[in-house]
């Protein structure tokens, strides 16, 4: 999916009250270690509840013409809610949304007599306008759509509160936004567009700048692993740079990845490995198997091959295929969040995670270029990121208020 950038930053207005709820849920995030709940479905007790519900959404907010509607699907678990309580709005990013997990949010939940709502991203899972995923069709996935669809929701959900209660249809619940790395940054962006629909919102490692070249990405991963395992890192790069000069087959099949015949594909998904690793802090699972094998002699690239295969693509449930371009060209793939994240990116979000001029940890191979070629590629010519204007647009890192 491309791994990306951790920063975390709280807003908030000065209700008193608010202010402190948004204080007791930082506090709380950080006492977890602020680690991201992975989306998948699993046993009974994972979900607060998986009960689908559905509202009529459109197409494009932005078209006075153009009414077209598609439905959306949402989760809505009430169990706790007192008619006055806030809301908590948990945005569902760049995956299919299964339900609603039983995690930190169930606790607070329960703590203030808030609801908890989780409608999903618009063309993600079950919530998507067209069949086909041809680059046509989706130019109505960006995030500025996603955040009035955001809007729309809030609005949609406050009146059947309203009706379920009984009350005039002015009546406001308090409303908090909470959201996750890129659904960290559209809780962030509500926030900085709609300061008067919410209370407060929590980003944990939201993505804010949209940057085309974001070397500090690859920085910040070696930063984490300490100067050993970055050193064993940079030799692991080298050396499957070497292989895949010489026999690039039997070097992809080593990692399981030998459906991808670009190497800047495989070479990109080597990358990522490692940057999931430290970015969802199991930096151990990445480090402690390459300095030993430094000590012991054993092959670098071996053991590198073997924590990919057994944490990024097991444990972590990685599919290979969604870093081959030739499987991101299908229109109708059976996981579509690959092919429209990397529409995201390559239409607006664009971090794209290139290799620094030097010290770099991933291949210098993944460049600015690769980037590009992957965009027209996959979705033709003049798909390429604006970055500016989503800079311009959303204020850049100057969104952020009291950083953590």
């Amino acid at each position: 999916m491309g791994s990306r950038p951790r920063v975390a930053f709280l807003h908030h207005h000065h209700h008193h009250h608010h202010h402190l709820l948004a204080v007791a849920v930082v506090l709380l995030l950080l006492a977890r270690g602020a680690e991201p709940i992975a989306a998948g479905g699993g046993a009974a007790g994972r979900h607060l509840t998986t009960e689908e519900r559905w509202m009529d959404q459109r197409l494009d907010h932005f078209s006075p013409t153009d009414h077209r509607q598609f439905k959306q699907r949402y989760y809505e678990f009430a169990d706790y809610h007192a008619g006055g309580g806030p809301v908590f709005l948990r945005i569902c990013g760049e995956s299919s949304c299964n339900g609603i997990p039983n995690d930190y949010l169930a606790v607070l939940s329960k703590k203030f007599g808030a609801a908890v709502v989780t409608p999903e991203h618009r063309y993600y899972g079950k919530s998507s306008p067209f069949e086909s995923l041809t680059t046509e069709n989706l130019r109505f996935l960006s995030s500025k759509q996603a955040l009035f669809d955001l809007v729309a929701f809030r609005q949609h959900y406050q009146e059947i509160l309203n009706a379920r209660y009984n009350r005039s249809s002015g009546f406001d619940n308090p409303w908090f936004v909470f959201g996750v790395s890129y659904s960290g940054a559209l809780s962030a962006w509500f926030r900085l567009k709609f300061p008067h629909l919410t209370c407060g919102s929590l980003a944990s490692s939201g993505v804010v700048l949209a940057v085309y070249n974001f070397t500090d990405f690859d920085k910040q991963v070696g930063d984490s692993a300490g100067p050993e395992c970055k050193a064993a890192l940079q030799e692991v790069t080298r050396l499957v740079d070497e292989q895949l000069r010489l026999d690039s087959r039997s070097v992809k099949v080593l990692f399981g990845a030998e459906k991808l015949k670009n190497d800047g594909d495989f070479l990109f998904f080597l990358a990522d490995a490692a940057a999931i690793g430290f970015q969802y802090g199991s930096p151990d699972a990445v480090c402690s198997p390459l300095i030993n094998a430094k000590k012991t002699g054993r092959s670098l690239v071996e053991t590198y091959a073997q924590y990919v295969q057994d944490f990024f693509i097991r444990r972590w449930g990685t599919t290979v295929s969604s870093y081959d371009q030739e499987y991101l060209k299908n229109t109708t793939p059976d996981d579509t969040s690959s092919r429209l994240w990397w529409f995201q990116v390559c239409s607006e979000v664009a971090y794209f995670q290139v290799a620094p001029k030097n010290d770099s940890i991933r291949s210098t191979e993944i460049n600015t270029g690769y980037h590009l070629d992957l965009c027209r590629n996959v979705f033709g010519e003049g798909v390429y990121p604006d970055v500016f204007m989503t800079n311009l647009y959303y204020g850049g890192t100057r969104i952020a208020g009291l950083s953590l």
